[in-house]
C-alpha cells in the first residue's frame, strides 16, 4: 500500500467517523426535540447531567447536520478523488476553524464583562426564586452538586432567599466540604 493510498483510506475512515457522529447527534437532537420525555425516561436515571441534553436539542441538531455534511464531503470526496468535493470540505473546515478562533478571542476579551453581567442578573433572581420555585430550586441543586459549588458567588447568594427565610439555613450543596 502506497503512501497516497494510506492517506486516502485514513481520510475516508476519519470522515466516516465524523459522518456517523454527526448522524448520531442529529438523531438524538431530533428525538429529544420531538419526544424529550421518553429520552429522559430512558436515560434520566443514568445521570442528572442528562437534563442538559434536553436544553440543547436544537444545538445538537445544528451541529449534527454540519458534521453530517462535513463527513460526507470528506468521505465521498476522498473516495472519488474529487477535487471539487475536497475543496468544499477544506473550505467548510477552514471556515469552522476561523469561527472557533474568533469565538475564542471574543470569549477571552469579554470574559470579565460576561461575569459582571451574569452576576448582576443571576444573583437577584437566585435571592428571589430559590426556595419559592421548586423547579428553579431543583435545577440549582443539581447544578451545584455537579459543579461542586455554592450559588453563583458563594453562600451569601442565598441570604434573604425564600429558602433561607423558611429553613434558616443554606442549601445542602453549600454545607458540603
Amino acid at each position: 500500500m502506497g503512501c497516497f493510498t494510506f492517506i486516502k483510506v485514513m481520510m475516508i475512515l476519519f470522515n466516516l467517523a465524523i459522518f456517523l457522529g454527526g448522524g448520531t447527534l442529529l438523531g438524538v437532537g431530533i428525538w429529544v426535540t420531538v419526544d424529550g420525555q421518553s429520552f429522559l425516561d430512558i436515560f434520566g436515571s443514568l445521570s442528572s447531567s442528562v437534563l442538559q441534553v434536553v436544553n440543547v436539542s436544537y444545538f445538537l441538531i445544528a451541529i449534527g447536520a454540519i458534521l453530517l455534511v462535513i463527513g460526507f464531503l470528506g468521505c465521498y470526496g476522498a473516495q472519488r478523488d474529487s477535487k471539487c468535493l475536497l475543496m468544499m470540505f477544506f473550505s467548510v473546515v477552514l471556515i469552522i476553524f476561523i469561527a472557533e478562533v474568533a469565538a475564542a478571542v471574543v470569549a477571552l476579551v469579554y470574559t470579565s464583562l460576561a461575569e459582571t453581567l451574569l452576576t448582576a442578573v443571576v444573583t437577584p433572581v437566585l435571592k428571589e426564586k430559590y426556595g419559592a420555585d421548586m423547579k428553579f430550586t431543583h435545577i440549582w441543586n443539581v447544578t451545584m452538586n455537579e459543579v461542586h459549588c455554592c450559588g453563583l458567588n458563594n453562600y451569601t447568594d442565598f441570604t434573604d432567599s425564600p429558602w433561607y427565610k423558611e429553613k434558616g439555613t443554606y442549601p445542602e450543596p453549600c454545607c458540603k466540604d
